[in-house]
């Protein structure tokens, strides 16, 4: 029988010489045998300053095989994360990685993989999603690279916080456009469509949990928040807090490693009287001045404010990926918004998953009667099936007129869908004078997703880690729903100063949210002004422009806000050959990874002998923390009788031995260059990794 699964805390620890012992395994068909599966631990190590997160992220590659490998593994990183420095450590030896051009990039990879050297490669899918790609690591060896990015803070409601993904769920991947049957992420790579095109990129293996837990995590935050702290907590892991001698705050893990199966958040409150105003932080990059402002909203009271009468259309995800504790999040958010609703409003309700259906044909009045009607339909609600987003995002963004009505929309959703672009063209096109909000649902949402989509619905973006947090979250969203905002928000630079700001447009300004300005200035000086509407009246600010802080990494922020900016643009307006040249030209100059640009880390020598092969393993990812794996995949008896709601790899329950997992069937319902992949991704135990030491790996 098999044994249970070690701690992931153990694996942390483990030593290389231990690998092989009946770890992870792949049935290899090329060598006609089973082969031991790489292994990776993960630390990061974030470093906060006043607004400015910055963070190193390192990968340990494990090959506890006795021939080369080249490990391929698909991770998560923040949506607005600027990406800048690549590192390779073999032994104590160090190689920095250079921006390139992404399929030059490619290239000089793929040459020194050929010629037997070391190298590594860090692409961008999405702004959430990167592929790190190590070549040539040698048998019984570690290869650590070393990737660094940094982040503004977010502020809400007088807290600061952060938050690191740490898996990249399953994704939902719509067919071509003739085809009505589409597929889920898959237990090995999804098939490009032509409404993905890159889907193979974007749905990396996902480990069986019955085969326990992978890829562990070690985490530390240093902060120097810059003013007294009267709380500090992690909703989604336990955390240690510790003061260091220099004044700044240590949080680490409580467990010495925690599985990469759910995103990390960290919130902490200023002391009463210590929040800022207002932020500036500056920066001065070969002659140019970059600036990351921050501007609070108005902090007035807003108890005697009316709220004005909305339609409210509420779009419910109920397919697969919401199965387990997800599905649980979401009814319970949507009763709390049902509660909200007054006589004076209309809503309905829309849920789909492989088909959308609503509630009413067109909003109804928020009359006890009906509101009783809709929580019985939320009650009912199930997850089962494919994500198919595009046809309730259309029916609640219909040319329905509401006159005198503040139109929204609230969207409950894990975000689990690859066609983001598609999405994104269809709220755009449909918007109109609506405000979309988003509610990331889960351990895992598809942040990038959930952001960009409220951007473009000119709202705001909530998440809800828990069950528990489901009555918080959904609170601060009503402040904003039922508030007026500051909407035609314009800034005014002072005379003599050129200024190239990102986001371009501002967006509407949202009560407890500030407005968060990134800047290419030729000077620092003076005061930039704001000015807007709020509840039909004027409202302005002034912020000075000089004195701010000198922080490094600032450009790089402004940088990864610009190129955000020409992104929507390409996509908006269609001049991709411009939009591709600038974006490459930028990231070039701030060495960012990017749509177009890749870092790459080569080592000079070659490592590998002439005569010896190296054989590519991707990395399998662990199933999201709450989600139901059979829900997303379908059964073991779905997948036997072909059935081809997803499309999926032949599964089995882990084996209870080697001759068992020889028997296994091949992958099915792939192209060819798949099922080499698939081969090699039936990822499982074959035996407890127990282990007989507990020493650290190298830092």
């Amino acid at each position: 029988a098999i044994a249970e699964p070690t701690p992931v805390a153990a694996l942390a620890a483990m030593r290389i010489d231990d690998a092989g012992r009946g770890e992870l395994l792949f049935k290899d068909e090329a060598a006609g045998a089973l082969t031991v599966a790489p292994l990776l631990l993960t630390e990061v190590d974030m470093n906060v300053s006043g607004l400015v997160n910055r963070v190193v992220v390192r990968q340990h590659f494990l090959n506890p095989e006795d021939s080369w490998v080249e490990g391929i593994y698909v991770f998560p990183l923040p949506e607005d994360s600027a990406v800048d420095h690549l590192r390779m450590q073999i032994g104590d030896r160090f190689i920095n990685g250079v921006i390139k051009p992404k399929q030059e990039a490619r290239e000089a990879y793929e040459a020194a993989k050929e010629e037997g050297k070391t190298a590594s490669l860090l692409e961008q899918s999405r702004p959430n999603i990167f592929t790190t790609s190590v070549a040539n690591i040698g048998p019984k060896e570690t290869i650590v690279v070393e990737i660094e990015y940094q982040q503004s803070l977010a502020y809400e409601s007088g807290a600061f916080s952060l938050r690191f993904p740490m898996v990249v769920g399953p994704r939902y991947i719509p067919g071509d456009s003739n085809v009505t049957v589409a597929n889920f992420g898959t237990t090995g790579w999804a098939a490009p469509t032509d409404r993905v095109p890159d889907a193979d990129r974007i749905t990396p293996p996902v480990l069986h949990p019955a085969a326990g837990k992978i890829n562990p995590v070690e985490l530390t935050v240093d902060l120097d928040a810059g003013f007294p702290l009267a709380e500090i907590e992690s909703i989604t892991h336990a955390i240690d807090v510790a003061m260091l001698d220099d004044g700044r705050t240590r949080v680490t893990l409580t467990e010495d490693a925690v599985p990469a199966d759910k995103d990390f958040e960290l919130v902490w409150t200023p002391a009463v009287g210590a929040a800022p105003g207002a932020g500036l932080f500056t920066e001065t990059l070969d002659g140019e001045s970059y600036a990351l402002i921050m501007v609070m909203p108005p902090n007035e009271p807003v108890a005697d404010r009316p709220v004005p009468p909305r339609e409210v259309i509420f779009i419910i995800d109920t397919s697969g990926s919401m199965e387990g504790t997800s599905i649980v999040q979401a009814k319970a958010a949507m009763q709390l918004a049902l509660d909200r609703l007054t006589p004076a409003d209309r809503f309905n309700i829309i849920r789909f998953s492989d088909d959308t259906s609503r509630l009413f044909t067109e909003p109804h009045a928020a009359t006890p009667e009906q509101i009783a009607r809709a929580k019985g339909f939320v009650d009912g609600l199930i997850a089962d099936g494919g994500t198919e987003m595009l046809p309730a995002i259309q029916a609640a963004l219909g040319n329905t007129r509401a006159d005198g009505l503040v139109r929204q929309v609230i969207f409950l959703t894990d975000g689990a869908i690859g066609n983001e672009t598609e999405l994104f063209d269809a709220i755009r096109s449909r918007l109109g004078d609506r405000r979309l909000f988003t509610v990331g649902i889960g351990s895992a949402p598809n942040s990038y997703f959930m952001r960009k989509a409220a951007e473009f619905g000119r709202g705001t973006f909530t998440y809800i880690d828990d069950v528990g947090e489901v009555t918080r979250e959904m609170g601060k969203l009503f402040v904003k729903l039922e508030q007026p905002v500051v909407t035609d928000i314009a800034i005014s630079w002072p005379n003599g100063v050129a200024a190239e700001m990102a986001p371009d447009p501002v967006p509407d300004l949202y009560q407890g949210e500030p407005v968060v300005i990134t800047a290419k200035l030729s000077a620092l000086k003076g005061e930039i002004g704001l000015r807007g509407r709020q509840g039909g009246e004027d409202w302005s600010l002034t912020l000075p422009l000089s004195g701010g802080a000198e922080h490094d990494g600032v450009a790089g922020l402004w940088a990864r806000r610009k190129i955000d900016d020409l992104t929507d643009g390409m996509y908006s307006h269609g001049d991709w050959d411009a939009a591709e040249a600038e974006i490459t030209q930028l990231a070039l100059r701030h060495h960012l990874v990017s749509e177009f640009t890749s870092l790459v880390a080569i080592d000079v020598t070659p490592r590998r002998p002439a005569d010896e092969d190296v054989t590519t393993r991707e990395m399998p990812t662990n199933l999201p923390a709450g989600w139901d794996f059979d829900a997303v995949f379908g059964t073991d008896e779905e997948r036997a009788q072909g059935k081809a709601r997803f499309q999926t790899a032949a599964f089995a329950p882990p084996p209870a031995s080697p001759a068992q997992f020889e028997a296994m069937p091949l992958g099915v319902g792939a192209t060819p260059a798949q099922l080499q992949v698939l081969t090699g991704l039936l990822a499982l135990l074959t035996a407890a990794l127990l282990l007989l030491y507990r020493r650290r790996l190298p830092r």
